[in-house]
């Protein structure tokens, strides 16, 4: 499991929805579709309609991966942080219920106005 606890995480990238789906389809419920695909070396971070899936490959061969599910209904609270002039980097920070932070790091082509947007419609 991605350790939510260390705030150093690879920084995401944008990828296909269709990677995303290659990646977690199997997972997905009857009406969730995939909203955002993100992915980092290895791992992805794919937004649906109805939760937050985080992937982790491990191992030398990246055949072991450890999935964790996070629904939106146990978001608190989320917060959103643009790349600046030196800081190239955009954050999103979210509070779970019985979990805590759990902070990804984009990189700065990510929209975090749009993605501000799309949260909330889910969350609020």
């Amino acid at each position: 499991m991605i350790d939510f606890k260390n705030p150093s995480f690879v920084k995401l990238a944008e990828v296909s929805n269709q990677e995303g789906q290659e990646m977690v389809g199997e997972l997905l419920i009857d009406g969730e579709g995939i909203q955002s695909s993100f992915k980092g070396m290895r791992d992805m971070v794919i937004f649906t309609n109805k939760r937050l899936i985080v992937v982790n490959v491990q191992g030398m061969t990246g055949k072991k991966r450890d999935y964790t599910s996070l629904p939106y209904s146990k978001i608190q609270a989320f917060s959103v942080e643009s790349a600046g002039s030196f800081d190239r980097d955009t954050e999103l920070e979210m509070y779970f219920s019985g979990l805590g932070k759990v902070r990804l790091e984009f990189n700065a082509k990510f929209d975090v106005k749009s993605f501000n947007r799309f949260l909330g419609s889910y969350i609020l």
